[in-house]
């Protein structure tokens, strides 16, 4: 498929694993997630299903707005960054787990989620979730069979509210469950509702009313990694200030793009 392999972060050297009893095997394993990080080395994790956010592009790498945001931000920190593939419904409980040091996926800030794990400031604005319909289906839809991602603030919002919805592994295939009549709508990030839109030849429409429901997007590290949060919220900060993240912002995400 063309994606870096990455198994909850680890690397291993399987000529090297041969040559290893069982014992220092197992106690490599133990260690890997941390060993391989140096002072200033940090491996962000990223689902690369999402774009604009993260996708894999046709040379089977990383790319999108997150890529080149995390590594500007690298930079300015001082970092020596890495990325890594890691699905969505993993991606805190990994983090918490020492797999990886940051993630950024589009992760929504959320009270839920910072009772596990730290963020930074945010790096895209708090932004509504938008209904994706078909063409032509009218504002009813939001009402009717939702299809979203799983493990996400649109899919709590909806089990809260009673709405009839349907959990897909990736934002990509609830949107293609819309397109293929298994649902009525689906609930998602307004940049990923416009690109989706845009991207679709006229077959899909925003539809029903904006939805609210978070913080803006941040950087999550592990609770308690003060030194890193701190690194890439100045970094941040810099991009605020300087206009930087603005513009890539506006370029990844359109002329009519939140901002700060």
């Amino acid at each position: 498929m063309g994606r870096a392999a990455a198994v909850r972060g680890r690397r291993l050297d399987v000529t090297k694993l041969r040559l290893l009893g069982w014992g220092a095997l197992l106690a490599l394993v133990a260690a890997a997630p941390m060993a391989c990080r140096g002072p200033d080395t940090v491996h962000i994790a990223t689902e690369g299903a999402y774009a604009p956010y993260n996708f894999i592009n046709d040379d089977g790498e990383i790319d999108g707005f997150e890529r080149e945001l995390g590594d500007e931000l690298c930079r300015r920190a001082g970092l020596e960054c890495t990325w890594v593939i890691n699905d969505w419904d993993s991606t805190i409980p990994n983090l918490v787990n020492g797999d990886f040091e940051a993630v950024m996926t589009g992760m929504s800030i959320t009270d839920e989620r910072d009772e596990q794990i730290d963020f930074t400031q945010p790096y895209i604005p708090p932004s509504p979730s938008l209904y994706v319909a078909l063409a032509g289906a009218g504002d009813a839809a939001a009402s009717g069979v939702v299809a979203v991602q799983v493990a996400t603030i649109q899919a709590d919002h909806l089990a809260g509210s009673g709405a009839t919805l349907r959990e897909y592994e990736t934002v990509p295939e609830a949107i293609d469950a819309v397109l293929a009549g298994e649902a009525d709508a689906a609930l998602v990030d307004s940049g990923f509702a416009l690109a989706s839109v845009a991207e679709s030849d006229g077959r899909l429409a925003v539809v029903g009313p904006q939805v609210p429901l978070d913080r803006g997007v941040g950087i999550g590290v592990q609770e308690g990694d003060d030194d890193l949060r701190e690194k890439l919220d100045a970094a941040i900060g810099e991009m605020k200030a300087d206009g930087s993240l603005n513009a890539l912002l506006r370029k990844w995400f359109g002329a009519e793009a939140e901002t700060f």
